[in-house]
């Protein structure tokens, strides 16, 4: 008898011990599923995802009430299986062609973006450039309303665009670094006449790299970056690098910067500005 219970007291604590260790492993994957991934922007270091080219099917016979035109711009962040997601509008209106717009790139796949050969998560901004035109759409019962409908393939085109910009073939050496360019980015106020300068509302400090610390350089580093309506930096860029690593941690600081909105009126804008990142050797 005393084996019996013995044998039965052993089985009970090997199934006992069996789903503590279930319970172990459950959590530590749960905890693992619900650490985020770090995001990446495009930059030297980074293979940007790649659009896997699709034909959507565009209605024939559409009897348009009224046509129009835009080029929508969006940011999203593609996954490392090639799926987006986050997908928003910059600067958005509510129009029917930004709800379109969101839909297309929302059923968009690309090839993961890629870090050193390994699939990571990559932040996109892309512009999506639609024609269309309101129609009339009768369902089962007759009964009318009115759609949207496109009437050729749209166009997508990622990162920030750049405008033209005229420079003399001579002007005058000067230590100062050349003004940012203005990308063609929508609704891009200035800052001054009516538009308030966005608020830093948290303080990151940007990490030595290992090779500036060994070799004691140090400085000051210029970013140029638009923040968008939300308060979020978009797009920056060294205006004036400092090498050994600290352009890129100088970068790695902004993208964590968070804004009050510029506000023209009660009207949130995106605007440019230029930061400066501070690396001090104390």
């Amino acid at each position: 008898m005393r084996t019996s219970r013995s044998l039965k007291l052993l089985a009970l604590l090997g199934v006992l011990s069996a789903g503590v260790a279930a319970g172990q492993q459950a959590g530590s994957q749960a905890d693992a599923a619900s650490t985020p991934a770090k995001v990446y922007d495009e930059g030297p270091d980074v293979v940007a995802p790649e659009l896997v080219p699709r034909e959507l099917t565009i209605p024939e016979g559409i009897v348009c009430k009224s046509e129009s035109d835009d080029e929508i711009a969006l940011s999203l962040i593609v996954d490392t299986a090639g799926k987006p997601r986050d997908v928003t509008v910059i600067n958005p209106k509510g129009t029917p062609l930004e709800r379109l717009a969101a839909r297309i790139v929302e059923d968009d796949r690309f090839t993961p973006g890629t870090v050193k050969d390994e699939a990571v998560e990559v932040r996109r901004l892309v512009h999506v450039s639609i024609e269309g035109c309101l129609a009339t759409k009768k369902d089962a019962n007759g009964n009318s309303t009115d759609v949207f409908r496109l009437t050729a393939q749209p166009k997508q085109t990622f990162g920030v665009k750049k405008r033209q910009e005229y420079i003399p073939p001579e002007r005058e050496e000067s230590d100062e670094p050349p003004a940012p360019s203005a990308p063609d980015f929508p609704g891009l106020e200035h800052v001054g006449n009516g538009v308030s300068a966005p608020v830093p509302l948290n303080d990151v400090e940007a990490e030595f790299s290992d090779e500036a610390r060994a070799k004691g350089i140090f400085g000051v580093c210029l970013i140029s970056l638009i923040v968008d309506t939300n308060g979020k930096p978009q797009n920056p860029r060294v205006v004036r690098p400092l090498g050994h690593g600290l352009d890129e941690k100088a970068l790695e600081a902004v993208r964590k910067y968070h804004f009050k909105p510029a506000m023209k009126g009660k009207v949130p804008v995106p605007v440019m500005i230029t930061v400066e990142v501070n690396f001090r050797p104390y």
